[in-house]
């Protein structure tokens, strides 16, 4: 067995990169995931008796998602827990509710928020859940999840989320949090600067 030549544990050695999954109805899977989510087609094709379409919102991505045909019609229950994609600011965040709630097919429309995140929940057209989000600057324990009025001020919203994680025992800013991952990942040995 041959030796391997870098560290597992470095960071950028694995990168989660893409998932794909079967749907039904691969057109209007992919119209959705266009149309409402902004993503964009980069290739499509077949591969045996599967047809697949490739979509990714970064260029340095060839593929985020890839939907497959072939999902059973019989089947009624989702295995994908839920799918996670991050914006920047609460502004992005109404607008994908916005958008998200425009589409007929959506179901089970949520807003909440975790303390460390604000985030909005749905059901994709074959009922798949997605989750959007947007960080918050600190961390405090998971899971922890409660309804939140996206239509209130940033202030507010804001306001909510960090009253909720400061009420946990394990609160403490992001960067903290984060220095304490990378220590326990290995990343770093704990002696660098945060």
């Amino acid at each position: 067995m041959t030796k391997p030549t870098s560290n597992l544990r470095q960071r950028g050695s694995l990168v989660f990169s893409h998932m794909g999954f079967y749907v039904r109805d691969l057109e209007r899977m992919a119209r959705f995931y266009q149309d409402v989510l902004c993503f964009t087609e980069t290739d499509r094709g077949d591969l045996g008796a599967v047809q697949l379409v490739f979509l990714s919102r970064d260029p340095a991505e060839h593929h985020q998602i890839v939907l497959a045909s072939g999902r059973p019609s019989d089947l009624t229950f989702s295995v994908i827990n839920q799918i996670s994609l991050r914006v920047p600011d609460l502004p992005t965040l109404r607008l994908v509710r916005d958008r998200v709630a425009a589409d007929t097919d959506v179901t089970d429309l949520m807003c909440a928020t975790h303390g460390n995140a604000v985030s909005i929940y749905f059901h994709d057209p074959e009922g798949n859940r997605l989750e959007v989000f947007m960080d918050m600057p600190w961390y405090c324990e998971q899971p922890l999840r409660e309804p939140i009025d996206l239509d209130q001020s940033d202030e507010a919203i804001l306001a909510r989320a960090e009253a909720m994680a400061r009420s946990r025992p394990r609160f403490q800013s992001r960067a903290q949090w984060q220095a304490d991952m990378a220590r326990r990942m290995g990343y770093t040995s704990g002696n660098e600067e945060a």
